[in-house]
């Protein structure tokens, strides 16, 4: 399970269905996000490829493979963009990755992104899972997309859906359909949701 898209690039080549949560400390500041990302039916076939074969158990093989996709995916910056008060913010790294596998056995990748530096949510807190270049396209689940863990008391969250493709952007993607050339570099900024989180 690799995400990491190649030199030559298609829009998209994996689907994948995220939720997640500005987690909070004591004190309360952002501290970290945390996400579970559950993938479309057939990368999850193709990811899971010979687990549970050659004596090594499914468990073991699974935490492997979390341990890899997050390694991996600090290259691309965790595809997560969060900024506050307009600044983006930086993160030291992912912890307690973890992959699961529903009853269809398509796999939900889980980690936690914590800041270098906590801060406050004010005047306002802008997260987008995004790949740029639209190989991976990320959306957030219908149902409690993001939520807020241990908020201070009056924080909110608010989603914000991105504009309708003009004529032109459209036109742009579908000359690329079945191809293996980009939309372009930018293109799943266009598409990407934000999840805005504000605290007074």
């Amino acid at each position: 399970m690799v995400l990491a898209p190649p030199a030559v690039q298609a829009h998209p080549h994996v689907w994948v269905s995220v939720r997640s949560q500005y987690v909070f400390d004591a004190g309360g500041k952002i501290a970290g996000i945390r996400h579970s990302w559950t993938f479309d039916e057939m990368y999850s076939a193709f990811a899971l490829q010979g687990l549970g074969k050659d004596g090594v158990p499914v468990e073991t093989g699974l935490k492997a493979l979390a341990k890899v996709n997050v390694t991996q995916l600090a290259e691309y910056g965790y595809f997560t963009l969060l900024r506050v008060g307009g600044r983006k913010m930086a993160f030291s790294g992912a912890k307690d990755q973890m992959i699961t596998l529903d009853d269809k056995r398509n796999a939900t990748l889980h980690f936690t992104l914590v800041l270098k530096q906590p801060i406050a949510a004010k005047p306002a807190a802008m997260l987008k899972v995004v790949d740029p270049s639209y190989y991976v396209a990320f959306d957030f689940a219908k149902k409690e997309p993001v939520t807020l863990t241990n908020a201070p008391k009056g924080c909110s969250i608010s989603m914000v859906v991105p504009q309708p493709l003009t004529a032109a952007q459209r036109m742009r993607l579908e000359a690329v359909a079945g191809t293996n050339d980009s939309p372009g570099t930018d293109f799943g900024i266009l598409l990407a949701s934000s999840a805005i989180a504000a605290c007074p």
